[in-house]
């Protein structure tokens, strides 16, 4: 290996300089000491414990949250040359002791393991014999309680410090505020850290927000007009299907990503969009991490994220070749009304949670003291009818349970039965004539479920039970019989989970351990959407200087682009005014028009055009018809 960091960065990389404070960090960590960088999405993090892995002798161990993320690093070292491999979940243990092996003899570089890997006995043992240069915390946010995306198995990261106490750490996040940057440096207890901090500030990124009823119509135009790339951000897996197909139907080319498709459909639709064979992708958080594309011109959050943080590393990957490019949210007054229902509402309190850990014990009668290691099978739609309970708050109670390792849920909590209907109307129509017993069922399934001919869709057996009033046995064996007879696509999960017992049984004392942080998350989520909404709503401080102040950082001069600086300054020029004014009395010389399709065929903000419209009216030179349009007078 070469040993000089530019000389390692042409080789493998193919770039002669570093940028940013990437070459201060790398010679800080060469020199064996500590260090937290916090870098800006695009920043170019993962070089910079990449490089001085590869310039000393031995092996790097990264830990990072998220097996795509994980994934993507590895392949690219791989690309490269670079010896890596990753310890994820679902690997048999003899390859895992094999690949232990190959990282103890085999002269690779980099493993790459989940926090939850790294607790297991063999794997730290295993690493004690390891000949280790350096160790690397990614997103290095979620080791703190203060952090927007906390995970309890981070803290073990604090292991290494024990396992390997002459081994430089580095740490490393795009997005920190000064509690989770005294968080980090305290749990993974560094010596004399340098924390460098490069500005979060993205002076070619246009940060706006949209205030529409029919948000669907702003999307369209935005997208519309799209020359590069996009990603547009949703919450449900639903919505990411419905929102493509919208953009298809409206001749924008669209696909969509969520967690729940196949791993080969995953990378079909990646490389459609990396290729530019489809424009943009429309999306839940799973996607985006560890994907480097730099021609992305729209970042499009369709609703209100949970945290500034969230928005910021989203929006962030917009614009990565320095271009200019817009991270624009679209929201409305119902929108922030349902996002707190949605975050703050659905979180459990302590007598909740105490009252779920009970009802759990008793559904399996497990004894005072007993139960640790014991596993049964739950039907979760089942345990919540019993105690009528509520299932979201049911269902965010047992990940807490499962973070403080109280229980253990395995992967196939919350997936329930699904069905697409396969048949047009008329085709049903024919079938049920000949098959009339079966026609109740199904009208149920279709009164309940909208959009159930167009997406596959997630359906609750009980339910429908309880509204046809006949069994769940009888449901499932007419659903057997449409799949069957190729009416529907249908997929059976008829078990929710196993779940472990972690520790014995002892009531209200399991929680109390963990109660105060609980409270504390549940105060922390409440401020950050708080912090959300007033950005959203704080309409006469430039976007770039609120998102810079929140994260610890001065602005002085406004960015002159987002929507807040376009709308002051065209305000204020009288020139602009009547240039717009002129524009529009052009192009209705041509047609006549309503404000959306002048906002739509003249490029510049609603406000300038809505004010220059108004200008036009008081002077009779414009008047509105029958059809709402505006015309020449």
């Amino acid at each position: 290996m070469k040993q000089h960091p530019k000389e390692i960065l042409k080789e493998y990389w193919g770039f002669t300089d570093f940028k940013g404070s990437q070459e201060l960090i790398i010679n800080t960590v060469l020199q064996g000491q500590d260090v937290l960088a916090l870098l800006p999405t695009g920043g170019g993090k993962s070089i910079c414990f990449q490089i001085p892995a590869l310039a000393k002798e031995g092996i790097c161990i990264v830990i990072s949250p998220l097996v795509a993320l994980i994934q993507n690093q590895v392949d690219a070292l791989k690309q490269r040359g670079i010896k890596a491999i990753a310890l994820t979940g679902g690997i048999p243990f003899d390859e895992v002791n094999q690949l232990l092996d190959n990282c103890v003899f085999g002269g690779y570089k980099f493993l790459y393991l989940s926090p939850e890997r790294l607790q297991q006995e063999m794997v730290q043992e295993r690493i004690q014999k390891m000949k280790v240069n350096l160790i690397a915390i990614d997103e290095a946010h979620c080791i703190s309680h203060w952090g927007h995306d906390f995970r309890p198995a981070y803290l073990e990261c604090s292991a290494l410090r024990a396992l390997l106490p002459e081994t430089p750490m580095i740490a490393l996040t795009a997005t920190a505020t000064k509690q989770v940057v005294t968080d980090i440096s305290d749990n993974l207890k560094f010596i004399a850290p340098l924390i460098i901090k490069d500005s979060f500030s993205r002076k070619n990124i246009a940060f706006k927000i949209y205030t529409e009823e029919d948000k669907r119509y702003r999307l369209k135009l935005l997208c519309t007009s799209l020359e590069k790339s996009a990603i547009v951000y949703v919450r449900t897996r639903r919505l990411t299907q419905e929102v493509a197909q919208f953009l298809n139907d409206n001749q924008c080319s669209a696909t969509f990503f969520h967690g729940g498709i196949s791993k080969k459909e995953k990378e079909k639709k990646l490389n459609l969009w990396l290729k530019d064979e489809v424009k943009i992708m429309v999306a839940t958080n799973a996607f985006g991490m560890g994907i480097d594309k730099p021609d992305v011109a729209l970042v499009v959050h369709y609703q209100i994220p949970d945290c500034l943080e969230n928005y910021y590393q989203e929006a962030g990957r917009a614009g990565r070749d320095g271009r200019f490019s817009e991270a624009v949210l679209i929201t409305n007054q119902t929108d922030e009304n349902l996002v707190q229902k949605q975050f703050l509402n659905v979180l459990p309190d302590t007598a909740f949670l105490k009252l779920i850990y009970n009802k759990l014990n008793n559904y399996f009668q497990v004894a005072y003291g007993e139960g640790k290691d014991a596993k049964f099978p739950l039907n979760f739609n089942k345990f919540c009818s019993t105690y009528s309970l509520n299932p979201i708050l049911t269902y965010n109670t047992f990940q807490i349970l499962d973070q403080n390792s109280v229980i253990a849920l395995n992967e196939s909590f919350s997936k329930k039965s699904k069905v697409q209907f396969l048949a047009s109307k008329e085709q049903l129509f024919r079938y049920f004539e000949q098959h009339q017993k079966l026609m109740p069922i199904a009208q149920t399934i279709l009164r309940t479920y909208g959009g159930i001919f167009d997406f596959e869709t997630k359906i609750n057996i009980q339910l429908l039970s309880k509204k046809a009033q006949v069994s769940e046995s009888k449901i499932t064996a007419v659903l057997e019989q449409l799949q069957k007879d190729e009416i529907i696509a249908y997929t059976a999960h008829h078990s929710d989970l196993e779940i472990a017992f972690l520790v014995p049984r002892e009531d209200d004392s399991t929680i109390n351990i963990f109660a105060n942080q609980v409270k504390e998350r549940h105060c922390i989520k409440t401020a950050n959407l708080h912090h959300m909404l007033a950005y959203i709503n704080t309409t006469n401080v430039c976007r770039s200087k609120q998102l810079l102040s929140y994260f610890g950082e001065s602005k002085l001069e406004d960015c002159k682009i987002c929507d807040v600086c376009t709308n002051r300054n065209g305000f204020a020029d009288d020139a602009t005014l009547q240039k717009v004014s002129q524009d529009i009395l052009n192009t209705l010389s041509q047609n006549e028009c309503t404000s959306r399709q002048l906002i739509a065929d003249l490029s510049y903000s609603d406000l300038i055009v809505l004010a220059s419209i108004q200008h036009l009216l008081e002077e009779g030179l414009i008047k509105i018809n029958t059809k709402n349009q505006y015309e020449l007078e």
